[in-house]
């Protein structure tokens, strides 16, 4: 005969959820979810039943599918384009709010870095950043740079935009030439982007294109 549940199982996961909802606020999520022993999508089913309706509960699910894939790559800029891709109706501000509650900011892959002719080409700007890389909403501040990669005998230069907010890419132009044109198509395409008001500083590391 079939070995009968000792009814011990579903109040312990329950709690174990319960615990984990409380504490995420203060503790990375992924972590949590190792110590109680917890598949992530088994806690995201579970805590849409234990917590208030939450009308997002889907969406914060397929949010955190799409940030683990991408191995912790994409900010809320891709994963919105992504959802959109895949069919979902969201705003790219519904996705940066449920990006913060759930504490999913992206890594930046360290690349090297292109040693651009610092002569004298002009005037230098001064140093408004100053090592403050952090801020508290998206467009207040941007940087840019050009890296070079090696690909077989050839080189090729990347201009990204990338905005301090989140460490997520704003625009990027490629390129097998670093020219001055070359730099400013990402720029341009950046502040394309930008909603009426918003004025972001951008903090390049003032080579010849800058």
């Amino acid at each position: 005969m079939p070995k009968k549940s000792s009814g011990l199982e579903e109040p312990t996961t329950a709690l174990k959820i319960s615990a984990v909802i409380a504490l995420k606020a203060s503790h990375p999520l992924p972590l949590l979810l190792a110590a109680a022993g917890l598949p992530r999508s088994t806690f995201f089913h579970r805590q849409a039943a234990l917590k208030a309706p939450d009308r997002h509960a889907e969406l914060r699910a397929r949010i955190h599918e799409i940030f683990t894939k991408a191995m912790g790559r994409y900010g809320h800029r891709r994963i919105h384009a992504e959802l959109l891709g895949g069919g979902w109706q969201v705003a790219k501000k519904t996705v940066l709010k449920l990006m913060r509650a759930e504490g999913l900011v992206c890594k930046v892959r360290s690349k090297r870095r292109y040693a651009s002719y610092k002569g004298t080409v002009g005037k230098v700007a001064e140093n408004l950043l100053k090592r403050q890389f952090d801020t508290e909403a998206p467009n207040l501040k941007w940087v840019t740079d050009v890296t070079e990669f090696k690909i077989a005998d050839r080189k090729v230069y990347l201009s990204p935009v990338l905005d301090l907010f989140d460490r997520s890419i704003v625009s990027y132009s490629v390129s097998q030439s670093p020219t001055v044109a070359f730099a400013n198509q990402s720029l341009s395409e950046a502040i394309g982007t930008l909603a009426a008001g918003e004025a972001p500083m951008v903090h390049s590391d003032q080579g010849f294109q800058y």
